[in-house]
């Protein structure tokens, strides 16, 4: 039912300035899309930025690709589903896309059943990994598609109600480059070090990120 995360939804107070941002960031440049927004394609997803009236950025939801149907019926306002030809037609036009990928983006959520229910039951989307980490915040689901995952952090007495995106994170296939290339265009960033996945390298961006709690993460070898 589902094949990818088409694009990921951020709230902005102004689409331009907030993709001039980002810009730098994801080393692309941005295209028009519907409703005043902006569309920032990565090499599996891409970012919609979306002009609302909010003080600060923040993500407010999945679209995912695929085809709709009954059991994607009452759905969440934060899912919406597409046939991906919006993105695809950039990607074929030469939009400019950026060297990143998504590596995932954080849920963080009261119930980790509910989400099991909609994610996986009601949407199909593999849950790849389900386990106890209260050190990080709780019960920790991966649910996957398209080379991406959602990241949902699930604790029944902290966690959000309804449920809140949180952060997310960039993948690079070198963290030493990158690291490099975004000091040299005035990103503050911190130094690397190794990330919670044994193998894995990351750093926290710290500007040119909207606000939003990001990570750049280099995957571990295989």
């Amino acid at each position: 039912m589902v094949s990818a995360f088409d694009r990921i939804v951020v709230e902005v107070s102004d689409a331009e300035a907030a993709a001039a941002e980002m810009a730098v960031l994801l080393a692309a440049e941005s295209s028009p899309g519907k409703r005043g927004g902006r569309l920032m394609p990565l090499g599996n997803t891409c970012l919609e930025l979306l002009p609302g009236e909010v003080d600060s950025a923040r993500i407010t939801g999945l679209c995912l690709r695929g085809t709709a149907d009954a059991a994607t019926r009452s759905l969440p306002d934060s899912i919406r589903f597409s046939d991906g030809s919006e993105t695809d037609a950039l990607r074929s036009l030469g939009a400019s896309i950026s060297p990143l990928l998504v590596d995932h983006v954080v849920l963080q959520t009261r119930s980790a059943e509910r989400c099991i229910a909609l994610y996986r039951d009601q949407l199909g989307i593999r849950l790849a990994l389900d386990q106890e980490v209260p050190k990080w915040g709780g019960r920790m689901l991966f649910f996957r598609a398209g080379k991406m995952t959602l990241e949902v952090i699930a604790n029944a007495d902290t966690g959000p109600e309804p449920p809140n995106f949180w952060g997310i994170a960039f993948q690079c296939a070198d963290i030493n480059a990158e690291h490099a290339r975004l000091n040299a265009a005035g990103v503050a960033l911190s130094e690397i070090r190794d990330g919670r996945k044994p193998g894995t390298r990351v750093a926290t961006i710290k500007s040119h990120c909207l606000e939003l709690p990001t990570l750049l993460i280099e995957p571990a070898p295989r």
